[in-house]
């Protein structure tokens, strides 16, 4: 499967080019997502996010105007990677039936770590369900989630019920970073292994940890 980090808009680009209004757009939200992953609506700044693109702080003003515009867009972004890698994963061949849809799209979601603080960005707006603005954002978002489960994926209420609980759980667990505690906590450990038995070497590179985090 394709890296999520390297499919995502403005991921990528030429040294020697200037960038597009849409493409540094793209830029400026790849670091929002890191930005809130790390600190969270109310931590956050666009200061800080303008810092982490490389911009000025009055041009991530002039693009988004207000730091909720800029969360709102960051949000949808997190919805449509989380989708477009789900949707990929889920038309893909079963292998032989080795690799079936549960597994292909469960892996896919595991592998959108590879997006500094796309999970964290979302669960911080599941957060927020009562403000105004985020809070709608973040249902529609979770919603959609549901939908494809039910209506994509074609799994029963009980079984999409398991399947999204299952991802929140390791959303929770990327979200608390309790990876800050892999290898001195055997329940931990044992956590981990449960819910990464075919990606654990890969969550443990990629997923921040104390110094590593903004």
């Amino acid at each position: 499967m394709t890296s999520a980090a390297t499919s995502a808009p403005g991921a990528t680009e030429d040294p020697g080019r200037r960038l597009s209004s849409e493409e540094r757009r793209a830029q400026i939200i790849l670091a929002a997502l890191t930005v809130f992953g790390s600190r969270g609506y109310e931590g956050a700044t666009t200061d800080q996010v303008a810092r982490a693109a490389g911009v000025s702080q009055p041009y991530v003003v002039r693009l988004f105007g207000t730091k909720e515009n800029l969360f709102l867009a960051t949000i949808e972004f997190a919805l449509s990677q989380s989708l477009s890698a789900l949707r990929t994963a889920l038309a893909a061949s079963d292998e032989g039936g080795e690799n079936p849809m549960g597994k292909r799209v469960g892996e896919a979601y595991v592998d959108l770590i590879e997006i500094p603080g796309l999970h964290q960005t979302l669960a911080h707006a599941f957060l927020l369900g009562g403000h105004p603005a985020i809070g709608p954002a973040a249902r529609r978002a979770y919603l959609a989630m549901w939908r494809f489960v039910r209506d994509e994926m074609g799994l029963p209420p009980d079984s999409a019920r398991e399947f999204v609980a299952q991802g929140m759980l390791i959303s929770t667990m990327i979200g608390v970073r309790i990876v800050d505690d892999y290898g001195s906590d055997p329940e931990v450990a044992e956590l981990f292994q449960a819910c990464f038995p075919n990606k654990l070497g890969h969550v443990l590179d990629v997923l921040p940890r104390g110094e590593r985090g903004l």
